[in-house]
């Protein structure tokens, strides 16, 4: 059996986007002021994002369209291929498909130029002439520079200490397309300076990291703010994956029984899932969507349905979501994009409902499936990308038990050449597996509930 690649051509790349909202059966709560506790209005986030995005944010719209200078830059990279993964299927002995969509072919290695392009653009259309972001494995700092020095902006990325660390050369990349990198937790600013003097050591978190970059905006007239994960239109960019999916998989004849992608804040889920969930909501279809968290941070399947807030210090609004307390910080894991303490809140209500399912991975056995992925296909895995891969596995060997002829699609949302560091660490038995304990989440939570008094 040959592998399939399956191509679209140019003008079939999507030209809206898809927003899950319009067809959700229970719309989510509103996002709270994060000292009032009272709904944000569209002024509470202007500081902070050009009126665009956060006109998508609270859209109920089903599809909103792509400007076309956001359209023209997608075309050096998308359409993205399908590829069957038949060489996996055959190492498995499994009666089961196996496709995914890669999303490594982007000029820097990952998905998220999706969103960072039309957030660049969309800024830029608002006369911001400066951004500042986070960034966890450094994958999303790395698009956005990208972005913004297409657009002409200038970007202060805060990255998570660990990460910067571990992937230096996701920092020189950065720097390559003109961003300013700091580690965080920082002496650069008021949130780190706290974070430092309680946790001299800190390893930083993605929350951490997003106080500081809100910060900086939030004192500086001059100076937006922009996020790779959580929030509703982010979520939304990312669903030209799985609308290209659909019409592949049209291609081959295939129709899959589940959709699987890594989780950290929600936008590689539902960039791959949430086109097919439409399909479940509005024609019945049955296809089973799995998000895929690590055991170290399992804010899905062991953490509490609350409002808390997007950020460690508290600066950003309250949102209603699936966490682990703010004020988590997750083991060392080199998947440093799914290292964050929340979900994002549509995500969050759609598990609430029962409308998708969640599970998580060991690190161990995620670099064990990017290794037989790598060996077998060909191409080296992101540690985030591998938690997708280690379920898929693991469904494709039921597959055998049972003789089901079941069709799986995932999404390889980005390469790790930058990650080559963790890899050594698992050839040479030197990596850590870390499942929180029940007692660990319950001291979190209860952290949790003392620092956030709802009124």
């Amino acid at each position: 059996m040959k592998t399939k690649k399956i191509y679209l051509n140019e003008g079939e790349m999507p030209t809206h986007y898809y927003n899950i909202m319009a067809d959700m059966p229970n719309k989510p709560l509103p996002p709270l002021h994060p000292v009032t506790q009272q709904p944000l209005g569209p002024e509470d986030l202007a500081p902070l994002f050009p009126m665009e995005l956060i006109k998508q944010e609270v859209s109920t719209e089903r599809y909103i369209e792509i400007p076309e200078a956001v359209q023209e830059l997608y075309r050096i990279y998308r359409p993205t291929p399908l590829i069957r993964a038949t060489a996996l299927e055959k190492a498995l002995g499994t009666p089961a498909k196996i496709y995914y969509k890669y999303e490594g072919v982007s000029p820097t290695g990952s998905h998220k130029p999706n969103t960072a392009i039309p957030q660049a653009y969309y800024n830029k259309m608002e006369g911001v002439t400066k951004l500042t972001t986070e960034t966890g494995a450094g994958q999303w700092g790395c698009a956005l520079s990208f972005a913004c020095q297409h657009f002409g902006i200038d970007l202060q990325v805060y990255m998570v200490k660990l990460s910067y660390q571990q992937k230096p050369y996701r920092k020189v990349l950065m720097n390559t397309f003109g961003a300013e990198v700091i580690a965080s937790p920082s002496n650069l600013t008021d949130s780190g300076r706290q974070i430092l003097g309680q946790t001299p050591d800190s390893p930083g978190s993605l929350g951490i990291a997003i106080s500081e970059a809100v910060e900086v905006a939030m004192k500086n007239e001059n100076i937006k703010y922009s996020l790779g994960s959580v929030l509703n239109h982010v979520l939304m960019h990312q669903t030209i994956i799985g609308q290209e999916a659909l019409k592949q998989l049209e291609m081959t004849g295939d129709f899959p029984d589940m959709v699987i992608a890594p989780f950290g804040g929600g936008s590689n889920f539902a960039g791959i899932a949430f086109p097919f969930l439409h399909l479940n909501l509005t024609q019945g279809k049955k296809v089973e969507c799995i998000a895929v968290e690590p055991t170290s941070c399992p804010k899905l399947t062991k953490g509490k349905f609350r409002y808390d807030y997007g950020d460690t210090v508290g600066m950003v609004p309250l949102l209603p979501m699936y966490t682990l307390g703010h004020d988590f910080v997750p083991p060392s894991i080199h998947a440093g994009g799914l290292r964050y303490h929340g979900a994002g809140v549509i995500v969050s209500q759609l598990l609430k409902d029962g409308l998708i399912s969640a599970r998580s991975v060991k690190q161990s056995e995620c670099f064990a499936a990017g290794m037989l992925f790598a060996q077998t296909e060909g191409i080296l895995p992101a540690p985030e990308a591998n938690h997708a891969i280690a379920t898929v596995i693991a469904e494709a060997k039921k597959a055998k038990e049972t003789g089901e002829a079941k069709t799986i699609l995932f999404n390889l949302c980005g390469h790790g050449h930058f990650d080559l560091h963790a890899y050594e660490q698992y050839l040479g038995g030197n990596l850590v597996d870390h499942e929180l304990t029940d007692a660990e989440i319950e001291y979190a939570l209860e952290s949790l509930e003392k620092s956030i008094q709802m009124k």
